[in-house]
């Protein structure tokens, strides 16, 4: 009986939802633009050919509702990029438009054209489960009298599918979506092929593709997006193994500052006796005015310069709450040497890359 009941648990456990439930305002983000990005195609394809009453029968098919579902709801889904999207509804009509001629009874017409469909999105790499939609809806909806044609296939298919995709790139940049989405990562910021620090450990995108490949996921999560999760597993694992840390725990707080107008040959002077690679200065009012870097002296001469004219310009701050967690990337490839602790207006501490690898090497097993 215990058996029983376990099996039933396991059974209904494998039935339930296998997602968690969106962010309210996520879902109403997503639910108006499939709305707007519907409603907006239909007028344009109105446009196109002004033939048919807008309001009372609008120029869609029904599979651009599923199209427009993966391109608002999950815009970061392989099923949902353009070239997906267009393709995969394009080549489905055609499979579609070709079988038609056969002149078979529906049923086995409408098998062959999604077997077609399907081979045909999975060789142009454009799956869209939309695509399986579109072939049979054409079959169902065609006359014997007048079968669709190439016409069909551009308008309202292929025309519509491009409608939905510029439309669903204005909508998912204007509501803070990227979209289409990168199947590869940004290029290394400093101009070598080398991947940056924090996807180091993470394993190539061939091997990312051919883990999905192997698993059979390729078509529901990209190589980027894994490499992403991936990612953010390990900046969890990262945060849980520091614990509750924060800037306060290990800042330095006996600081070496300089102030605004002091000069280059000063500057160079407490880089030297001290080997710091970076220097706060401290405006006269008391205030943090930025960090010099030590690289920012290399090649200068002139004993005018102050440490006002070499300050560090793009620099991020923290608190001192804040999770050391949080500052492991910024130091990885952050492009500062340095991250200044503040108070307010008020320079409290100070953290290095090298606080940063002490502190990493002392969690590491050994």
């Amino acid at each position: 009986m215990v058996d029983l009941i376990k099996t039933l648990k396991h059974i209904l456990h494998g039935l339930g939802p296998s997602m968690p439930a969106p962010a309210p305002t996520e879902a109403l983000r997503a639910a108006t633009g499939a709305a707007l990005g519907l409603a907006l195609t239909a007028a344009m394809l109105w446009l196109i050919s002004p033939s048919a009453d807008l309001m009372a029968h609008p120029a869609l098919i029904a599979p651009f509702g599923a199209s427009a579902f993966l391109i608002y709801a999950v815009p970061n889904s392989p099923m949902a990029q353009p070239w997906a999207v267009v393709l995969g509804n394009a080549a489905s009509a055609l499979a579609a438009i070709l079988i038609l001629q056969a002149g078979l009874p529906v049923l086995p017409t409408a098998a062959l054209a999604v077997m077609l469909a399907v081979l045909a999105m999975a060789n142009l790499r454009a799956m869209h489960p939309p695509g399986g939609a579109v072939a049979l809806a054409t079959v169902l909806s065609a006359q014997p009298e007048s079968l669709p044609d190439l016409h069909y296939l551009m308008l309202p298919v292929a025309s519509g599918s491009l409608a939905l995709v510029a439309l669903g790139i204005a909508w998912n940049h204007a509501t803070g979506r990227r979209y289409p989405y990168r199947v590869t990562s940004e290029p290394p910021q400093h101009g070598t092929t080398d991947p940056a620090p924090d996807r180091r450990f993470i394993p190539s995108p061939d091997v990312l593709a051919a883990s999905l490949t192997r698993l059979r996921l390729g078509s529901n999560l990209g190589v980027e997006d894994l490499a992403r999760l991936i990612e953010t597993a390990e900046t969890e694992a990262n945060a849980r193994n520091l614990g509750p840390a924060t800037a306060a725990h290990m800042m330095s707080r006996d600081l070496i500052q300089v102030t605004p107008d002091t000069p280059l040959p000063d500057l160079a002077e407490s880089f030297r006796s001290h080997r710091f690679k970076t220097l706060p200065v401290r405006n006269t009012d008391g205030s943090f005015g930025g960090l010099v870097s030590q690289s920012a002296l290399v090649g200068r001469a002139d004993p005018s310069l102050t440490a006002q004219m070499l300050i560090d310009t793009a620099l991020r701050s923290a608190t001192p709450d804040t999770p050391l967690s949080e500052l492991i990337a910024l130091l990885a490839d952050g492009g500062q040497q340095a991250i200044p602790i503040l108070e307010g207006p008020a320079l409290v501490g100070l953290i290095t890359r090298s606080d940063m690898i002490a502190l990493l090497s002392g969690h590491m097993p050994h």
